[in-house]
């Protein structure tokens, strides 16, 4: 049985969570009116693909009837009946089922593996080996040791990424240094929770699976990624400082405990958020 809110208490809440938003991305739509770029906070925007516009609409998620919501009605996943709207479970499932076994598959692996830490953010630095100028990711940004210290760094490490969608951005001088082949369809088997992108990539499950999760948590896993998005280019070969951030040097040993202590930081918080993501999968399907 869905659990009732009533009109004023749900639609306070939708401007709570509007105001959230708007306060969350209002710099990055200041940029992007104007044509300005940023190469850590556009990230969330560009590469998850998922608007501003379409973050600040809140949805209670599953289980949760509103009362005098029929302009949702039309909606996406949702249905109306007897003056209630709710997330229409069976629909959802049924247009979504490949998505939510995907989804599942990788964050209970994630949630059950021992973390890794000694990756040392080498994925960004993979992605600028034996590149030109022109072929770096972050033009705005300088490389920090120059091309040249940047491949010695490479060469200097042993590359360990578990994630796919970095090692599939890794230019194909540094694809057979890694110390495995990674694939799509085997995600679930090397995806592991001291992996920065790994933390990020809750956004992106949160995001995919709306309107059955609800915003509270997708902006609860939002706002971490951005966190971490910070750190991975703290970490990453790039010249970060002209945008108010210090590197993390990995590439010297103080540099390296830095950014495990930030790693293993943000592992522990990702943790209770791919916990609730699993309940909401578990309440789609059980």
């Amino acid at each position: 049985m869905n659990r009732l809110l009533d009109e004023p208490t749900w639609r306070n809440r939708a401007e709570v969570h509007e105001q959230r938003v708007d306060d969350a991305v209002a710099d990055h739509i200041h940029r992007r009116d104007r044509g300005l770029k940023h190469p850590i906070d556009d990230f969330l925007f560009q590469y998850y693909s998922y608007k501003p516009s379409q973050l600040r609409v809140w949805h209670p998620g599953v289980g949760v009837d509103l009362a005098g919501a029929d302009e949702r009605a039309g909606w996406a996943f949702y249905r109306v009946s007897g003056g209630h709207a709710c997330v229409d479970v069976d629909r959802f499932v049924e247009r979504r089922g490949v998505l939510l076994q995907a989804a599942r598959r990788v964050l209970r692996a994630t949630l059950d593996r021992p973390m890794l830490l000694s990756c040392f953010g080498m994925h960004e630095w993979a992605m600028a080996y034996r590149t030109t100028p022109h072929e770096i990711r972050h033009a705005q940004l300088p490389l920090r040791l120059g091309h040249d210290g940047t491949d010695e760094v490479v060469e200097s490490h042993d590359l360990r990424c578990t994630h796919f969608d970095a090692y599939r951005f890794f230019t194909p001088s540094a694809v057979p240094l890694n110390s495995t082949a990674l694939q799509r369809d085997s995600q679930a088997d090397f995806e592991q929770p001291g992996c920065l992108h790994a933390g990020m990539d809750l956004y992106k499950w949160a995001h995919k699976l709306s309107p059955a999760v609800p915003s509270d948590l997708v902006m609860d896993c939002f706002d971490l990624a951005r966190e971490v998005r910070v750190l991975d280019m703290r970490a990453s070969p790039y010249d970060v400082s002209s945008l108010g951030h210090q590197p993390v040097a990995v590439e010297t040993p103080e540099g390296k405990a830095e950014y495990i202590r930030a790693q293993r930081e943000f592992a522990e918080r990702a943790r209770p958020l791919r916990v609730r993501l699993l309940e909401v999968l578990d309440g789609l399907t059980r």
